[in-house]
């Protein structure tokens, strides 16, 4: 991985999959993305399959929160507004993604993931805590923000 500058952070661009270098004070000025000119957040969880999926968990500095799902997964669809919901209030501290383990499953199998919806934690690439089961909006964010300071 490449270093970032004292105060800068690496952002993976949710369209273009660009790892763009910013100030961190920048996070809160919706930042574009250098190559695609695109919003790097959208307030929106990003939909990630396998090659995309690792290059955003390795490559960004700030923490990526993974919802692991399934289309016919009953609790998954239940908690999907909720999961939206707390991406508006999360980013752009966090990059919020979802993956259909159905879509990818070599995903689900390499990060064992045995119930869905699961939530998961990364930083710099590392699994660093683990949700299983729906809970809502409020919830989801406050794991999220505990488990980030670990």
């Amino acid at each position: 991985m490449t270093s970032t500058t004292p105060g800068s952070l690496h952002i993976v661009c949710p369209h273009c999959d660009a790892v763009n270098r910013l100030p961190a004070a920048r996070l809160i000025e919706q930042p574009t993305c250098g190559k695609c000119q695109k919003d790097l957040f959208t307030g929106q969880p990003v939909d990630l399959a396998s090659a995309r999926f690792l290059k955003h968990i390795e490559r960004s500095d700030i923490p990526v929160l993974v919802d692991f799902w399934a289309p016919w997964c009953g609790p998954c669809r239940s908690m999907a507004p909720f999961y939206v919901q707390a991406a508006k209030t999360l980013e752009p501290a966090f990059r919020v993604v979802k993956v259909n383990t159905e879509a990818s499953p070599d995903l689900g199998s390499r990060f064992n993931i045995r119930s869905i919806p699961t939530l998961a934690l990364f930083r710099k690439g590392v699994e660093v805590a683990r949700q299983p089961g729906a809970i809502d909006a409020n919830a989801i964010i406050a794991w999220a923000r505990d488990k980030a300071r670990l």
